[in-house]
């Protein structure tokens, strides 16, 4: 680590989730991960994004405790026997005959090992810009991490730089509240851990307010002093979390954008101001935050930056993360040209399961895109030339319906417990909790609802009537209706008294059966393209009728199966055709 007080610091948003990342987030407890059972320890407020909508954008958001988040990670760290914590910053890789055998540090130290993890957040090589000032570092306060490019060159890998940015924080103190909107979150609780027994903390609301006309031209009359569109800063920057210029200048037609006041922790005053990363000047910064309704007289703390740095674009790596140069060597997060916490610590883990499987010779973890949001980010990364941060969102993957926050557990637990990150009495809970949707939704399609006027007297609250008895099933189908109203029908559903987080499943899957028949239907033929194997040694310069482009993006790539290589970008429909017609006739060169 480069500092061991920030260890799991969340060096921006101190929050956990949202669209998509709430998924990597339960998949990742589902797989034997923690950051699940850590925000769940320390959240100031939990909240469902999306309620209105469809389950497969439903999204639950945590606003953490920095602080607390930081402590408790660190803890369960530092409480593992096997784990062993050192402050320092490796400068060198030792290599021999393209595999890895250790590291060396910025004091000379050399360690030997097998298999090394890089995951070098934004401090490779970091460059801090604030107005047209700059200096090394990869977060604030915090030196980058320099040499380690220069070593990677050297093993032939390659580098290229991408730019993020954090707005500034704000002392509590000097906020005026009572102009701002409240955005409390959710009384009715919910985790994302599916270990039981979640701790119930007091909650805490955040806050919004807008930009403005005024805030506007502060930001159109200083873009001469942004490293930004002055040409300082030449990494591309996160398409969807831009900074509060760069909304400015492509979204002229909006008036004004939301900002939340959102507070970091209950044992500090700073309070971050989502929405509102910029890159200018101190002076600029001041005059744009204290033209928002209710922060007119706040004191800046920490400045709004933006930050630079090296990241190993994952075409170089397979799907178990490890190099494809390199054996041994793996990457990890925003190395791997990502952005955010969920995603990093997705990929975080999975690069770790597979590199204790490398140690051991164990069959490497490769999660497909139907089985999990983690599978579809791995895929993007190691088979899609990404050009900016990358972040996870629902509309990248084809099969979301299937991939729910709700049912990651059923999804990829069994293969959390198979590589022996799942416990047995983890295991036990949930094959039991899977064992009662099975039974409950069987139950609900034979139990009969008749079409009593004491039924329709139920209905009406909820603008539905029945002609006729029909099955509880049938009845949940209707947009309207769910669990909760098949419990008011029917008293002993009332008696099973079933948990939420079972019938909320059972809602899904009975409402949403035909969409999810469909959906499955289409793993099944995407399935096909999966089996036709793409032997490692093809020399696709060799192959007839296909451009030099697509030869060139073939080898560079050097996809596993013919499904992976459909999803190269520029890769024409014909081109599999021609593929597959080769490989079915084993007729490969």
């Amino acid at each position: 680590f480069r500092s061991v007080e920030n260890i799991a610091l969340q060096p921006c948003n101190p929050a956990v989730g949202g669209p998509a990342k709430s998924t990597l987030v339960r998949e990742i407890d589902a797989l034997g991960g923690i950051m699940g059972e850590v925000t769940d320890a320390t959240y100031l407020q939990m909240k469902i994004l999306n309620s209105s909508k469809g389950p497969a954008v439903r999204a639950l958001r945590a606003q953490s405790d920095k602080a607390e988040y930081s402590r408790y990670m660190r803890n369960l760290l530092e409480s593992n026997e096997n784990v062993f914590i050192k402050q320092c910053c490796i400068t060198d890789l030792k290599v021999e005959n393209n595999e890895i055998i250790g590291a060396i540090d910025e004091f000379g130290t050399e360690y030997s090992s097998r298999a090394i993890i890089l995951t070098t957040g934004t401090s490779l090589e970091g460059k801090i810009f604030v107005g047209l000032q700059s200096f090394s570092a990869g977060r604030l306060g915090e030196k980058a991490a320099i040499g380690l490019s220069e070593s990677l060159h050297k093993l032939g890998i390659e580098t290229k730089k991408l730019k993020t940015g954090t707005p500034a924080r704000v002392d509590k103190r000097t906020i005026d509240y009572s102009k701002l909107i409240i955005q409390p979150g959710d009384e009715e609780l919910n985790f994302f851990s599916f270990k039981p027994n979640r701790p119930i903390r007091p909650t805490y609301p955040c806050y919004l307010t807008k930009t403005n006309e005024e805030t506007h031209k502060i930001i159109r009359d200083n873009l001469d002093k942004s490293p930004m569109y002055q040409g300082l800063i030449h990494g591309v920057g996160p398409r969807y979390c831009p900074s509060i210029e760069d909304k400015v200048v492509r979204f002229v037609q909006n008036p004004s954008h939301h900002i939340f006041i959102e507070p970091e922790g209950l044992g500090t005053y700073e309070t971050y101001i989502q929405g509102f990363s910029t890159s200018l000047p101190m002076d600029v910064q001041t005059k744009m935050i204290r033209s928002l309704p209710g922060l007119e007289k706040a004191h800046i703390i920490k400045p709004a930056y933006a930050v630079e740095y090296d990241y190993v674009p994952a075409l170089q790596t397979t799907h178990s993360l490890m190099s494809k140069k390199i054996k041994g060597l793996f990457f990890g997060g925003q190395i791997n040209g990502t952005s955010g916490y969920e995603e990093a610590a997705a990929q975080g883990l999975i690069a770790g399961i597979n590199a204790y499987n490398y140690l051991n010779g164990s069959e490497m973890l490769e999660l497909s895109r139907s089985s999990s949001y983690t599978g579809t980010l791995i895929d993007d990364l190691v088979t899609k030339d990404i050009q900016d941060p990358y972040r996870m969102l629902t509309s990248r993957s084809e099969y979301r319906l299937l991939l729910r926050q709700d049912n990651a557990d059923a999804r990829l637990t069994p293969i959390g417990h198979k590589i022996g990150l799942i416990d047995d009495t983890q295991y036990k809970i949930f094959c039991d909790k899977q064992e009662l949707i099975k039974n409950e939704s069987n139950r609900l399609h034979e139990l009969k609802i008749p079409a009593s006027e004491e039924v329709n007297q139920i209905l009406a609250k909820y603008a539905e009537h029945i002609d006729r008895g029909m099955r509880a099933s049938e009845l949940l189908k209707r947009p309207a209706i769910d669990y909760k109203i098949i419990k008011e029908l029917d008293s002993e559903t009332r008696e099973l008294n079933i948990p939420r987080d079972v019938y909320e499943q059972i809602d899904v899957i009975i409402k949403y059966d035909g969409y999810i028949k469909r959906q499955e239907e289409q793993v099944s033929q995407a399935g096909k393209l999966e089996k036709f194997k793409i032997p490692e040694n093809i020399d696709y310069n060799k192959i007839e009728h296909i451009s030099s482009e697509t030869k060139d993006k073939l080898s560079k790539i050097r996809p596993k199966t013919l499904a992976q290589a459909s999803r190269i970008g520029g890769i024409k429909p014909a081109d599999i055709s021609i593929l597959m017609v080769l490989l079915d006739k084993h007729r490969v060169v």
